[in-house]
């Protein structure tokens, strides 16, 4: 049997999970948000999560940000702005100079 490290927290919805970091983000509520199509489904949790708090549900809105903005955004790393710029080029769009 596995040994957990970190401290036993429940969700609002009632989920047990572990956590050794301060990260409030219940796992299983967070796997239920998995977008099923579209480019926040390619994205990591942490960087999705960034956009969605900035406002940035489509790839329209992402596209009136710069990619040094976005970058600059809690949750978003160098491995999330190749996944992006390709969203982008696919619908004709770019990161605002």
């Amino acid at each position: 049997m596995a040994i957990r490290q970190g401290t036993v927290r429940v969700c609002p919805e009632g989920h047990r999970f572990y956590k050794s970091s301060d990260c409030p983000v219940c796992p299983h509520c967070e796997a239920a948000r998995q977008p099923a199509a579209g480019f926040m489904k390619e994205l990591a949790a942490p960087a999705r999560r960034a956009l969605e708090a900035k406002g940035i549900h489509s790839i329209r809105q992402l596209a009136r940000y710069s990619e040094a903005e976005i970058l600059a955004l809690h949750g978003i790393g160098k491995t999330s702005i190749p996944i992006l710029k390709n969203h982008l080029k696919k619908q004709g769009l770019t990161f605002k100079k």
